[in-house]
């Protein structure tokens, strides 16, 4: 038994180890050659958080979805690199519109070299996946755009706030289903896809990402409360620190507003205070450690989780479906 991947991933299968691996390290390298420009400073920013690191979640799901065609198809490798490339490239407009200080322990683009380079860079990433992805058919082509359109949408669903009458926490998992449960999505359907596992599990390897990816960002925001040392190399508290209402903040509200207790009326009032402040901000994330809101978040994120292993139900028994199940079990596990 092997672990693979940032999450120890136990697979327990030689080839399928090997599989995952060799797929990985191909993306790694794809990921580099496709940030290269003639212009070294442009592969400087490009390259900025590919060096950095990161989870690599979506290649890594898109190397398990094509274990149930063949994974070695040549349009495999290409397709994870147009999904991280993408995701890379949303990061950096993130930045921008949050005012991020640090992404993935490094200094963030923006902070560097200032607002216009990193979206810049951004859009030359976008650029990369597509030039990529058109080597992959139409389909796959549409496929990309139908998410990216989502993922937009998401973005600025956020921006705008819910709807006169709706339910935050339900706008929240809307916008979550967009930014994040969109690609990721995406990431289970093309590596069945490119792989031909044919429609009816691409559909389930569609579904299951869907519902992982919800589950994932849920994860990141219980950690960004309850983690001494954020995995994402974020400090604690920063969604805090930056005024990003996270599900365990909107949970925290919508029980002050049904139940008015004094207590969560106060922590709503500091919340909505100047977190630049250390001690408020220390006191803020204390006080969210120990509140029901915070088990809340913690119970979405394992629904989510659950109805992801749901769907992998039709899917043949073997080592990958194992290790797909497993993940939805690490995710939960980030947020216990």
């Amino acid at each position: 038994m092997t672990a693979v991947g940032p999450f120890g991933l136990s697979v327990r299968d030689q080839a399928l180890e090997a599989d995952v691996q060799t797929g990985l390290a191909a993306v790694e390298a794809g990921l580099l050659d496709a940030t290269k420009s003639d212009v070294p400073f442009i592969t400087e920013a490009a390259q900025h958080l590919v060096r950095a690191g990161g989870k690599r979640f979506r290649p890594l799901l898109v190397m398990l979805a094509a274990q149930f065609g063949d994974p070695h198809a040549p349009g495999v490798v290409p397709a994870a690199v147009v999904v991280e490339l993408t995701h890379l490239a949303t990061l950096y407009h993130d930045d921008v519109m949050d005012e991020a200080l640090v992404r993935r322990g490094v200094e963030s683009a923006n902070t560097r070299w200032g607002n216009s380079v990193a979206v810049l860079t951004g859009d030359f990433l976008f650029a990369r996946a597509s030039h990529i992805l058109a080597d992959l058919g139409p389909e796959a082509v549409r496929i990309q755009a139908e998410a990216f359109e989502r993922l937009v949408t998401g973005q600025i669903l956020e921006t705008a706030g819910p709807r006169e009458g709706q339910d935050p926490v339900e706008h929240y998992l809307d916008v979550i289903a967009g930014k994040t449960g969109s690609l990721v999505a995406v990431s289970g359907r093309f590596g069945a896809m490119t792989a031909g596992a044919g429609e009816r599990f691409t559909e389930v390897l569609t579904q299951y990402g869907e519902r992982l990816g919800v589950a994932f960002q849920l994860a990141d925001d219980v950690l960004d409360i309850a983690s001494d040392s954020h995995e994402s190399g974020k400090t604690p508290g920063t969604d805090l620190r930056e005024g990003i209402a996270t599900l365990p903040v909107l949970h925290l509200r919508a029980l002050a507003e049904q139940h008015g207790r004094a207590e969560d009326v106060e922590l709503v009032a500091l919340l909505e205070g100047d977190l630049a402040d250390d001690a408020r901000h220390a006191e803020v994330l204390r006080r969210l450690r120990v509140h029901p809101a915070l088990e809340l978040a913690r119970r979405d994120t394992v629904r989510y989780a659950q109805e992801a292993r749901a769907m992998l139900a039709p899917l043949p028994e073997g080592y990958a479906k194992a290790a797909l199940a497993e993940l939805c079990d690490l995710v939960v596990h980030r947020a216990g």
